[in-house]
């Protein structure tokens, strides 16, 4: 196996409401992801989980980003092309 493995996780042309529900769902399953890892933490050790309560912010942030982005694509009747890649590397511990 390689170093660094690629997987294609979305490639095509949508409508403004199929990307809109596609990258919703991603960025909900991420911050939920996140909340979860924090609750855990909380539940085991007494404490937050510095990464998810780092994470979680920022995902939400950039979720209303692309809300804003997706309303201009709307008011301007744009279809939109979404590519996205996960990268994998191998990393030593």
């Amino acid at each position: 196996m390689n170093n660094t493995e690629k997987l294609t996780f979305i490639e095509g042309n949508f409508t403004t409401e199929e990307a809109k529900e596609i990258l919703q769902n991603v960025f909900a399953t991420k911050i939920k992801f996140h909340e979860l890892k924090n609750f855990s933490a909380l539940e085991r050790f007494g404490k937050d989980d510095p990464i998810a309560q780092s994470r979680i912010p920022a995902l939400k942030k950039e979720l209303q980003r692309m809300n804003e982005i997706f309303s201009w694509a709307e008011v301007h009747h744009k279809k939109l092309h979404l590519s996205s890649e996960i990268v994998i590397s191998f990393i030593e511990e």
